[in-house]
């Protein structure tokens, strides 16, 4: 059966700066056997060539640009396929203002149709203004859910759910988010990984290590999942929720035999699991999601805390 893999990056190719151990020769298996894979990934700041130098740097050479697919290109597919013609003022990085011009998506600081919000630090300027379009009538978009994301083992740096979460608060308005979980990001991903592919894998799987996303998009998109446990999920966290994963596995250096041999193991989870694996917790959900917002605005917080 012809298998094609979405796979996301942090926490599961690297983790820091720092590769994890294994996933050089999962991603060689790769090419050199030309399974069809796509780097799916909620960060909205790199462009794709961006990427591409990232993971040379690390030790992974000659990945071409067309094998990322980041949320700011997402979210410039969704505007230009539901709003043709629409104008955005834009807070954040390189790559979501290279991908909403890639796609012709005008700036405006007027009067746009969407407050579009993305990964970086955003001056109280810039959001005092977007908090005006948005009483303007414009509609507020995040790239993604990710109200924080780890940067190291004790670090974490705010996401774009976490300025969108502000603007909510300020406007009254809710967000709409893209990215993973996202049932749109993963409709475009199998779209692209089947042009890369000529033609459409029989089987599509999604490679990640976070259950809000990863794991909750791929259930939902009707797709296999598999959880790595380089990443931000713990065995035991596992147990609450209730789309289970397909597969278990400690890293993808687990699937690297079977790609190499085509003859999938006889395990369906890592046999490290007969190790105990350590908690690591952090406070706080991870993830801002429309899935529980109202369908029609909130009304604002109170101007002053009693």
């Amino acid at each position: 059966m012809k298998t094609g893999y979405l796979i996301d990056m942090d926490g599961v190719i690297y983790r820091e700066n720092r590769l994890i151990p294994g996933a050089a020769e999962f991603v060689t298996a790769l090419v050199d056997t030309g399974i069809p894979f796509l780097f799916l990934t909620n960060n909205s700041a790199p462009t794709p060539e961006d990427l591409t130098v990232r993971l040379k740097h690390l030790g992974i050479a000659n990945i071409a640009p067309r094998s990322f697919y980041t949320s700011a290109l997402n979210t410039a597919d969704f505007l230009s396929e539901t709003h043709p013609g629409c104008t955005v003022l834009a807070l954040g990085e390189g790559g979501l203002l290279t991908a909403l011009h890639q796609r012709n998506i005008a700036s405006d600081a007027l009067k746009p149709d969407y407050v579009v919000v993305g990964e970086g630090m955003v001056a109280m300027e810039k959001l005092t203004k977007a908090h005006e379009c948005i009483e303007r009538g414009a509609r507020l978009l995040a790239t993604n859910p990710d109200n924080w994301c780890p940067v190291g083992p004790d670090q974490t740096r705010p996401g774009a759910g976490a300025t969108a979460a502000f603007l909510e608060a300020s406007t009254g308005q809710r967000a709409y988010y893209l990215g993973k979980p996202n049932g749109y990001m993963f409709h475009r991903a199998r779209r692209k990984l089947t042009e890369l592919a000529h033609g459409g894998p029989e089987q599509v799987v999604m490679i990640g290590d976070t259950m809000e996303t990863d794991i909750r998009g791929a259930t939902e998109a009707g797709i296999n999942s598999f959880l790595v446990m380089t990443g931000s999920t713990t065995l035991a966290a596992v147990r609450g929720y209730v789309y289970p994963p397909t597969r278990i596995l400690h890293s993808v250096a687990d699937l690297t035999e079977e790609i190499k041999t085509g003859q999938p193991s006889d395990r369906l989870d890592s046999p490290v699991f007969t190790q105990p694996i350590g908690e690591r917790g952090r406070i706080g959900q991870q993830h801002q999601t429309d899935y529980l917002h109202v369908a029609t605005p909130r009304l604002r917080p109170a101007m002053t805390r009693g």
